[in-house]
């Protein structure tokens, strides 16, 4: 959206939150292509009409060139005609002369410019639905954008639907792995030595997987922060998923959502909850309604578990190697663990958001082991995991499989480690694959 459109919504965010009744304008929105079905019923999700009405004109301002204009026929189609007049009063007339022909000149079919493939295939299985011939093949269309999306119909099915996600863009998304092996002395905290290796397993798991990886090293908790925040910023209206992964020393600290905090190399931590939040949908609104996957190999605390015994037959145990190494951190009662003043845009007092997943390597308050030539025992089976299942299976079974593979490993004979996730996803998610 243009500048001058944007300072148009702010200035005038007041009479909108005040007057404006979303409810009458998410078809048209849809129709039109500004926003997405998931858009919306975020949008919905927000709270009162007001609390509606506000998160529209935000996430308005991040829909393209054409939102505004498409956003005031949608007003005068509406009956909302003197909030049209308000917006368009600020406004020269040679800007919303594109907006004019919009209803003759293009179908509404057409998504916005900054709109993913999934928007296209929303509004191509939206228009079929009011025909008898339930196969959008066999369906006669004006529409060349119909015409020029039917090959990639033929080839993977995976469409988002009340079953999965769309994970079908090409590149599926961003992938911003954060590994963290030397740390400052000052920090009192030992180098991770073998978390190169994990690095390099996902780094080389997630290409395959068709994800954009960047790798960042040895970040300091500013930094840390500084790299979430830019991941947020991105435009990922192309993209159909975000992955965040995080190698470091671990902590347990106060939290009312996700438990856990990680280290940078300056010693100062970070907790997951205030990770995960850079990436909910009110925070990054091109991400509403796609998954947000976040790994974590670090320790959730400094208890070792040394297992329960069980009969012979039932398990045969495996043995981690003879240099294994914790992540631990003992826990944190730092105030500030839920303190979020320096970062307005990562506020933890929202409710637990959806379509998120948080990976651990370990259960909370528990160490999680690394082994110093191989890597960790959580990263090791998940990349071995992904690697042979991820054609097949849904991610939270193989995260599954995880569990059940690293609950056999012992360190030293006699420590125990198990991996756990917190799982706020509303459909089943698979993973890209080579054919």
């Amino acid at each position: 959206m243009e500048e001058r459109q944007k300072k148009i919504l702010q200035r005038n965010r007041t009479s909108l939150v005040r007057d404006l009744d979303p409810s009458n304008l998410y078809d048209g929105l849809i129709e039109k292509g500004v926003f997405t079905q998931d858009m919306i019923d975020e949008i919905k999700s927000s709270g009162t009409r007001r609390d509606q009405a506000r998160q529209l004109v935000q996430d308005l301002e991040t829909r393209g060139s054409r939102a505004f204009p498409l956003f005031l026929d949608c007003l005068q189609e509406a009956g909302q005609h003197s909030l049209a007049q308000l917006l368009q009063s600020g406004v020269p007339s040679v800007q919303l002369q594109p907006a004019t022909p919009t209803q003759t000149v293009r179908p509404v079919l057409q998504p916005l410019p900054v709109s993913s493939p999934m928007d296209v295939d929303k509004n191509i299985k939206y228009a079929v639905r009011v025909h008898p011939i339930p196969r959008p093949s066999t369906t006669p269309t004006p529409s060349p954008e119909m015409e020029y999306m039917r090959p990639r119909l033929q080839g993977r099915t995976r469409r988002d639907s009340i079953q999965s996600y769309k994970m079908d863009a090409s590149p599926c998304g961003h992938c911003l792995i954060i590994n963290n092996v030397e740390f400052e002395p000052a920090s009192e905290l030992s180098n991770r030595k073998g978390s190169n290796i994990d690095c390099d397993k996902l780094e080389s798991r997630f290409k395959a997987l068709n994800f954009i990886v960047e790798v960042r090293t040895n970040l300091k908790q500013r930094q840390i922060k500084h790299e979430l925040s830019s991941l947020c910023k991105k435009d990922h209206s192309q993209y159909d998923c975000c992955v965040v992964i995080m190698l470091s020393h671990g902590t347990e600290v106060s939290h009312n959502r996700f438990p856990g905090a990680v280290y940078g190399v300056d010693g100062q931590h970070v907790p997951v909850q205030h990770i995960t939040n850079y990436l909910t949908g009110q925070h990054c609104p091109s991400l509403q309604g796609k998954p947000k996957l976040f790994f974590i190999q670090a320790c959730g605390g400094g208890e070792r578990d040394t297992g329960f015994e069980v009969s012979p037959d039932e398990v045969e145990p495996s043995h981690g190697g003879a240099d294994d190494q914790t992540d631990a951190i003992p826990m944190s009662s730092s105030s500030d663990s839920l303190s979020m003043s320096d970062e307005p845009d990562a506020r933890v007092t929202l409710p637990t958001p959806s379509d998120i997943l948080v990976s651990y390597s370990t259960f909370p308050g528990y160490v999680s082991w690394r082994d110093t030539q191989s890597g960790s025992w959580y990263v090791e089976t998940l990349n071995g995991i992904l690697e042979e299942n991820a054609a097949t299976n849904d991610l939270v079974t193989m995260l599954m499989m995880v569990n059940h593979e690293v609950s056999q490993n012992s360190a030293k004979g006699l420590y125990k480690q198990m991996p756990g996730s917190f799982n706020f996803l509303r459909k089943l998610l698979y993973f890209q694959t080579q054919a």
